[in-house]
This record gives structure tokens, C-alpha cells and sequence, in this order.
């Protein structure tokens, strides 16, 4: 078989420490010649870890993106190596030929033949964007959690709100909610003063939505859902200033992407570029652009 990478190195990575094998293949030779060593992740020692590679003339490395444990090697080699994350079934070892050391010696001789797929790595400050757009899906999952809680909370307490309003966190849904846990047991408030808009057509079926009854258990649980889910908003505001700077950059991009049907809110062209960046030549194709993007069907 040809030999694409006469030096490369195989790193298979674990949380605390990692072991590394560096090929090298000469003309004139059969068989290459092998080095192995280990290093821990902390930091002064994957720095070694890159000076070894430096002195053995390794510029070419292949590693397996195992969790998040790759990424500080990954941070540490990305200015003087070339490296290639591969995936780990693309790189698993044979039966019975699975150790650590192995494991490195397994994925050096794959990618010295070039038989390793590498994945697609935007820069470093796309990979930043990426981080903090899927935090704040994260954040929004973790706002409509706390939403679907609050109303199971009414629900069990016969508060039949949401049937009455299109949005239990709306501003007069939330005013009569305050209204109810100030004194759960007292349901006769005047609800006038608290409905805004079209809702005071609806004053007669709100009176009988909001009778019900709330054990101080459900209120208590109602104020603790109320107040996490109030933080939870203010955290996502803080978190979107930050997105929002971060992608002051890319505005040209994200006008383009803002000219396609569907695409209104500022966050979702920022996701977009977030996950596939900004340079299209990473890719071949728009098949290999969908395909990334996790848009394509799979042939089982």
C-alpha cells in the first residue's frame, strides 16, 4: 500500500493521560520504525509532547475525538501540526489488539496509508461561536422544561390558565399567577386590573380557570420554578450579548444568509455559520455540506 505520511503520529487520548506512537517509513526500508511514549494532559507536559513531536520532524498527527477529551491536545498542537480528528469507529482496533498502546500504533499505520476520514474543523474562533450557540439551545431547553413543569404544577392544583391563555409565561398570565401565590387560598381578586389587551373579553373564563386549589407545597414549588426560570432568561440575555459580539465579524455572512426564506431572527444565521463556518471550500460539494450539517438521510 502507498505511503502518504512517511512521519506521522497516532495519539489515542484518555481524560488523564495519552499515548502517542511516531512512524517513520524511509525508502529504502521495509519496516518503519516505531516510538512510543505516554503523556499526562496536564499542561506543561502535553507542551512536551509537542516539543517531541518537533524534534522527531512530526508535523502530521491523527487522533481519535474521543469525548471532550481531545480538545486541549488539540489546542495545544493546532498552530504547528497538521492534525486529523478522526472518529472512533473509523479507527477502532481488531479484536484482541486493543490496548492502549496498540490503540496509537493502530491509528498511526491506518493514517500513514491515508485510510483515515477526517472530521471537519472550523477555526478556533467558529469553534468559540459553536460552543456558546449550543449552550444557549441548551439554556432554551432548560427555559421550556422549567415552562412545562409550572404547568403541571397548575394542572394538579386545578388551574386550568392554560386554557384560557395562549401563553402561561405571558404578562397577564404571570400577573395572575403573582396575584394567586400571594395567597393561595384567596380566589376571588379582582382579575380587571391584571389582563391586558383582548384577555378582558375573557375575564368570565379566566374566573373560572384560576378555580382551583394550591396546596402551600405546589406554591412553594411554584415560586422556586418561577425563580429559576427567571434566571435562567436573565443568564440567556447575558449569554446572546456575548454571542452577539462574538459574531460582529461575520455580518456580511450573516446578511446573506438572512436573504433565505424561514431565516428571521439574528440567531439563526449565527447557529448556521456557528457550525459550518464561513469558508465553503471545507467542502467538496453541497452534498458534503448537507451531509455535515446532518440534513441527509443515511443508506442503511
Amino acid at each position: 500500500m502507498k505511503v502518504v505520511f512517511p512521519t506521522c503520529c497516532g495519539v489515542d487520548v484518555h481524560k488523564s493521560f495519552l499515548v502517542a506512537t511516531i512512524i517513520k517509513t524511509s525508502q529504502n526500508s521495509l519496516q518503519p520504525s516505531y516510538q512510543k511514549k505516554r503523556f499526562s494532559t496536564f499542561n506543561s507536559d502535553l507542551n512536551r509532547f509537542a516539543d517531541w513531536l518537533r524534534e522527531n520532524d512530526c508535523l502530521d498527527v491523527c487522533m481519535e475525538s474521543t469525548g471532550k477529551y481531545w480538545i486541549p491536545v488539540y489546542n495545544v498542537l493546532e498552530n504547528d501540526c497538521s492534525i486529523v480528528l478522526a472518529h472512533p469507529k473509523y479507527v477502532k482496533a481488531i479484536r484482541g489488539k486493543k490496548t492502549d498502546k496498540k490503540d496509537a500504533k493502530w491509528i498511526a499505520d491506518l493514517f500513514k496509508h491515508d485510510l483515515v476520514a477526517g472530521s471537519f474543523m472550523p477555526p478556533a474562533d467558529i469553534r468559540q461561536l459553536r460552543d456558546l450557540m449550543r449552550y444557549r439551545f441548551k439554556l432554551t431547553c432548560f427555559m421550556s422544561s422549567e415552562k412545562n413543569r409550572l404547568q403541571n404544577c397548575l394542572t394538579v392544583s386545578n388551574i386550568q390558565l392554560g386554557n384560557v391563555v395562549s401563553d402561561t409565561f405571558g404578562k397577564s398570565a404571570q400577573a395572575i399567577l403573582d396575584k394567586l401565590l400571594e395567597n393561595p387560598a384567596d380566589t376571588s381578586f379582582d382579575l380587571e386590573p391584571l389582563v391586558y389587551k383582548s384577555l378582558k373579553k375573557k375575564l368570565p373564563e379566566l374566573r373560572d380557570a384560576i378555580d382551583g386549589y394550591i396546596t402551600p407545597e405546589q406554591a412553594g414549588k411554584l415560586k422556586v420554578i418561577k425563580a429559576h426560570y427567571e434566571n435562567l432568561e436573565s443568564r440567556k440575555a447575558e449569554l446572546e450579548e456575548l454571542i452577539l459580539a462574538l459574531a460582529a465579524p461575520y455580518q456580511q455572512g450573516l446578511a446573506i444568509l438572512q436573504t433565505a426564506p424561514g431565516i428571521r431572527s439574528d440567531f439563526t444565521p449565527i447557529g448556521i455559520i456557528s457550525e459550518i463556518g464561513t469558508n465553503m471550500e471545507a467542502f467538496p460539494s453541497a452534498k458534503h455540506l448537507c451531509s455535515w450539517a446532518g440534513l441527509t438521510p443515511t443508506n442503511n
